[in-house]
């Protein structure tokens, strides 16, 4: 798995420790060992900025997901030539600490804990996870419960 994170803002993170989580999370996916995804940490107004382009919304929001492919298209196709040694670019996952620092506070959760859920949660919107339906986000906090679970912590 290769990670790669990259850190716009001033907020102090765990890079390591949010690499190391990411790696947790695509392996118990299951995804191929050549996998690659990126994490980008951006201020508040880098985020309002991605949110309207990517999803035409205004203002900032905690994470964005923006996968290679569209949901459902290509992942396995590109998982399976992952396994002849060719690098299974994923996406990239777009986080903002300061929105996160921010929502832990209002719901009275530690910001680390709040930041794992934002790396959890955005890499499963990656893999093809979602929640526009009651069912699929039920799904999804379901693998996010499971997911943070394995590293000893609970999913607010």
């Amino acid at each position: 798995m290769e990670i790669l994170l990259s850190n716009h803002q001033d907020l102090p993170v765990d890079g390591d420790g949010l690499r190391a989580l990411a790696a947790v999370v695509l392996e118990k996916e299951d995804m191929p060992s050549s996998t690659e995804v990126g994490i980008m940490l951006v201020t508040d107004d880098d985020m309002a900025v991605h949110n309207q382009r990517f999803l035409g919304r205004e203002g900032p929001t905690d994470v964005l997901a923006l996968p290679l492919a569209p949901r459902g298209v290509g992942h396995q196709e590109s998982a399976a030539r992952s396994g002849a040694g060719v690098p299974y670019a994923l996406g990239d996952v777009i986080i903002a600490p300061g929105y996160v620092e921010d929502q832990a506070r209002r719901l009275g959760t530690a910001y680390e804990d709040e930041m794992a859920l934002m790396v959890t949660h955005g890499l499963l919107h990656l893999i093809g996870y979602d929640h526009e339906s009651d069912s699929e986000a039920e799904q999804m906090e379901s693998r996010e419960r499971h997911l943070l679970a394995a590293i000893g912590m609970e999913r607010r």
